[in-house]
This record gives structure tokens, sequence and C-alpha cells, in this order.
């Protein structure tokens, strides 16, 4: 049957197909479902694209390779100096990192045994209960607090308990003699606590503040040796200077990989820290409500 009248309409998947078609002076139009699958034999077939692009990621893969290939000559390669600067670089990160990774362990362990020890004085009776829980708690900043100040109460209540005056009197309520020794005794506590929750901590301070400085030293020689080498050959060529230049550099890329981290890492341990001593102060004044309603 002959396509004379057919139109091609793209929703109804016909497309134009040239075919000889004796008595027609028009192409006829078939649908593309019944069309040859030329295209998806052909779409298997290698492109000079593809090999573009296959020849792109070999290239990058062996540069990068090169590259870290080329660091570690030029570690093994450099100066006595230099390779002194990066050992100390080195020495430097590795404590950095070690601080760090203690610090952030032993934090998350203060946070979640000063929620407990929190929750067990707001709950107790008595200071008595309370102390009997601060051995298992003993990473709380709060736990040595309490204990200061539970000694100081103690000490004040014993000494200044009077005597029953007739033997079958009811035994007087005990007082405190000072309650500002007692906040004293908190006071002395608490920064006994904060000092230990900052031990190490300033490490990381004088890692971030001397390791750059440390690392420009090594891009200094670094560069005073390639530019003696110019000197010594009595050639400016890029292959007699660079490989001091890139010397110079891989210590300047090892005092910022020191530094960075342990600029990060100070600030926020030291952010924790401020929590932690204003928790304290918290705990502190709820300390001396609770003795001067019942002691005083």
């Amino acid at each position: 049957m002959c396509g004379r009248g057919w139109k091609s309409h793209p929703i109804m998947g016909l497309t134009e197909f040239p075919a000889t078609c004796y008595g027609c002076s028009e192409p006829r139009f078939f649908p593309a479902a019944l069309l040859p699958n030329r295209l998806d034999s052909e779409g298997l077939l290698p492109t000079p694209g593809s090999f573009v692009l296959a020849l792109q990621l070999e290239g990058s893969a062996t540069s990068a390779q090169a590259a870290a290939g080329s660091v570690v000559e030029l570690v093994m390669k450099a100066s006595p100096i230099s390779q002194a600067v990066l050992v100390i670089l080195l020495l430097f990160s590795v404590v950095a990192w070690a601080i760090i990774a203690s610090k952030l362990a032993a934090f998350r362990k203060v946070d979640r045994q000063t929620a407990q020890f929190i929750q067990v004085f707001r709950t107790s009776a008595k200071f008595s209960d309370v102390q009997s829980v601060c051995a298992s708690l003993a990473q709380s900043p709060l736990v040595g607090m309490f204990q200061a100040g539970y000694a100081e109460l103690n000490a004040q209540i014993r000494q200044g308990t009077p005597t029953a005056s007739s033997p079958g009197a009811p035994a007087p309520r005990p007082t405190l003699k000072s309650l500002a020794a007692v906040d004293r005794a908190l006071l002395r506590a608490s920064s006994a606590e904060v000092n230990k929750l900052e031990k190490s901590v300033t490490f990381l301070a004088t890692t971030a503040s001397i390791t750059p400085f440390i690392g420009l030293f090594g891009t200094v020689w670094g560069i005073m040796s390639a530019f003696s080498n110019i000197g010594a050959q009595g050639s400016t060529d890029l292959a007699v200077v660079a490989p001091g230049i890139a010397e110079a550099l891989i210590a300047t890329a090892a005092g910022l990989f020191a530094a960075i981290p342990a600029v990060y890492f100070y600030n926020h341990l030291t952010t924790r820290v401020k929590v932690f001593a204003t928790d304290m102060d918290d705990f502190a004044l709820e300390f001396l409500n609770i003795a001067e309603r019942n002691f005083t």
C-alpha cells in the first residue's frame, strides 16, 4: 500500500525513511520501531573522542604518580638542613595529632560523666549520697569541686557544732561559720580543674605559631641553595633552578600542614574548656545556695 497521504508525526513515532515506491513520487514513512537497529550497533563502536578521553585519564593518573614520586625524590635528595627542618615539622605534627585525639576522647568522657553527676546531685537528698558516686565519675570537673566544697563544709560543721545542754535535749542544728570560705574552696577547685582540662592544649598553640616559621626557614634555605647552584654552574636554566625552589616549597607546605590543624583544634578545644568553666561556675553557685539554705 502506498504511503502517498502519510505525514511524519514525532509523537506517534513515525520517521521519514526514503524507500523505492513504484508509482509514487513522495517518500514513505515508517514507524521508528520498525527501522533497523543500526544506531545501537554504531554506538558500540569506538570513536575518536573515546580514545582522547582514555588518553587523558591515563595521562592524569601517570602525572599524579610522577608528582608523588618526585616529591619523595626531592625529600631524599634534599640538603641535611632541609631534611632536619622536615623532620622537626613531622614531629610537631605527630605530637599535635596525638594531643588532639586524646583531648577529644577525654572531653567526650567529661561531657558524659558531668551530665550523670549533675543528675545525681540534683536528685539526692543528702551530700553524703552524692559523695558515694564521686569515685565512679572522677573524670567530671564538678566532682573535684564538690569534694572540695564538701570537705570545707564538714570541717566547719565539726568545729562549730555545740554540745547538747542536757542529755535528753535534741541535737542542735549544724551551722556554717563562713560561707565565704566554702566559696573560696570551690574557686580553688575550679581553677585546678580548668588547669587539668587545659593541659597539653597550649602545645597546639605553640605548634600553630612556630611551625610556619620553621617551614619559612626551610624555604629560605632552599632558595639560598638554588642561587648557590646557579652561581656554581653559571646557568639560569630551569633545570638548575627548579629542584632548589621545589625543595624550598616542600618545607613551606610541611609547615602549613602542621600549623593549620593545630590552629583549628586549639580554638575548638579552648572553646570546650570555656564551656566546662561556665558549667563549673553554675555548679558553684548552686552548691552555695544549698549550703546557705541548709547550714546558715
